[in-house]
């Protein structure tokens, strides 16, 4: 093999084979698919508009509610006024469990951990409230269970006293199955 053809082989290799071994293209597409349009080419006015959307959204991503006018006046509040004092005539509503978590995960992590529990503090005294509300709806029932079961003692003691005087009107004793001697 002369040397022009080996160099010829080798820069072949370099430029086409190894690229594709380092870097694999994917496939073609079938022959049915038709080829999407490419994107058309950007304007510098887009390039433009499209900088300064995102610049503004970055930065409002920073600022907290309340600081901007906007804010202002969609609470209906004039540009003087000072805003913590119109915050506190206001009623302020709490925010749900849920978007307090919200905050807090955005705040940190050493703000969350205050935000778990008091979330785990309002579940576990509501769930404790529950459960003695339970507790006492329970000892109400078994109050009344018992007052029936003394009150239903205290007739079939009656009858029986009536019976040993000899005042029976129902069926004697004998005749009667008895019930606490029953398997079910």
């Amino acid at each position: 093999m002369k040397w022009g053809v080996a160099w010829r082989n080798v820069k072949r290799y370099v430029k086409h084979d190894l690229k594709e071994i380092a870097f694999p293209s994917s496939l073609p597409d079938p022959p049915h698919v038709k080829a999407k349009p490419k994107p058309r080419k950007l304007t510098f006015k887009d390039y433009v508009y499209i900088v300064r959307t995102a610049a503004g959204l970055h930065a409002k991503s920073f600022t907290r509610e309340g600081l901007t006018k906007e804010d202002w006046k969609k609470a209906g509040l004039e540009e003087q006024e000072d805003p913590e004092v119109a915050v506190k005539k206001k009623e302020a509503a709490e925010p749900s469990s849920m978007e307090e978590l919200a905050l807090a995960a955005r705040a940190g992590a050493e703000h969350i951990k205050p935000a778990l529990q008091r979330i785990y503090m309002t579940r576990a005294s509501a769930y404790r409230d529950a459960l003695k509300s339970f507790v006492e709806g329970y000892q109400e029932g078994i109050a009344e269970v018992m007052a029936k079961k003394s009150q239903e003692e205290a007739a079939v003691s009656g009858q029986r006293s009536k019976e040993a005087d000899g005042q029976s009107t129902g069926p004697s004793p004998a005749e009667e199955p008895r019930k606490d001697k029953m398997p079910f």
